[in-house]
């Protein structure tokens, strides 16, 4: 009938038009990626100055010491941007973290970002010193460069944290040996330090102590070295009576804590 053939054909014209929904999702998945391809010349370049800064970041990690932290970042893999990494225990870092595992307040990040929508430079960008903090609050001393390629894009930023509490601490030792009175004789353990020494001590041990987030009663052997070997690495036994003010907060005995330290200086190789 008339009525039946005019529904059967426009049934047959709209299956015509209209592709069923899986052709759909093939059509639509077949579209090109707007992402943009890196050209081959660029990305060798890329590839070429990184592996150049790999045993820079060795190099200087061991020139500056143990309390100054060299991080070296892909900025194109934001997941595991750390590529080369020295003393990486000032901020808890290692080759793989990601670029948000760094320091607080990191002003670096607010230069790539000025850099990622500035293409308009060639140059690199030095970010000149400038103050961070790390997860557990210790104030660092931070500077970065960016690098940028043949295209301008940054692409790798070369990082330095700086732990400067032990150069506060021999400042503050200093500053109280030529201007304080001496300590006396009866007394070598006496705490004579300024208020600043005294402060900062106490930070070290304190930091130190909660990296595990119990009560010191319940750390076993291991967790109480590695919270000595923390303290050891911010220079706190440089200071006089150190020693005697982490036995009493580790709630054990000073001879136990030099048993500690000759442990971690054999495993480590750090100087006596």
């Amino acid at each position: 009938m008339p009525a039946t053939r005019k529904t059967a054909e426009t049934s047959s014209a709209r299956s015509t038009a209209q592709p069923p929904p899986a052709s759909r999702a093939r059509s639509r998945a077949a579209k090109p990626s707007k992402a943009t391809t890196v050209p081959p010349a660029i990305a060798e370049e890329r590839r070429r100055i990184v592996e150049v800064l790999k045993p820079v970041v060795e190099m200087m990690g061991r020139m500056l010491g143990p309390n100054t932290e060299l991080v070296l970042h892909d900025l194109t893999q934001p997941d595991a941007s750390v590529v080369a990494i020295a003393n990486g225990h000032v901020s808890g870092r290692k080759v793989g973290s990601t670029i948000l595992s760094g320091p607080k307040d990191d002003r670096a990040f607010g230069a790539a970002w000025s850099a990622a929508t500035d293409l308009s430079g060639s140059g690199h960008s030095v970010v000149n010193v400038y103050p961070t903090l790390t997860g557990t609050g210790t104030p660092l001393k931070s500077a970065t460069v960016i690098y940028r390629d043949a295209d301008g894009t940054p692409f790798a930023a070369l990082c330095m944290n700086a732990d400067l509490t032990v150069f506060k601490l021999a400042h503050a030792w200093l500053e109280h040996a030529i201007q304080g009175a001496p300590a006396p004789a009866a007394t070598p353990e006496s705490r004579e330090e300024s208020p600043d020494m005294d402060l900062l001590m106490g930070e070290i041990i304190r930091s130190a102590i909660r990296t595990f987030g119990k009560p010191v009663q319940l750390m076993n052997k291991e967790e109480k070295v590695h919270a000595v070997e923390e303290m050891l690495r911010r220079g706190l036994f440089i200071v006089k009576g150190s020693v005697g003010r982490a036995a009493a907060a580790l709630d054990m005995s000073r001879f136990s804590i030099y048993n500690y330290l000759d442990e971690i200086r054999k495993r480590e190789g750090f100087s006596k």
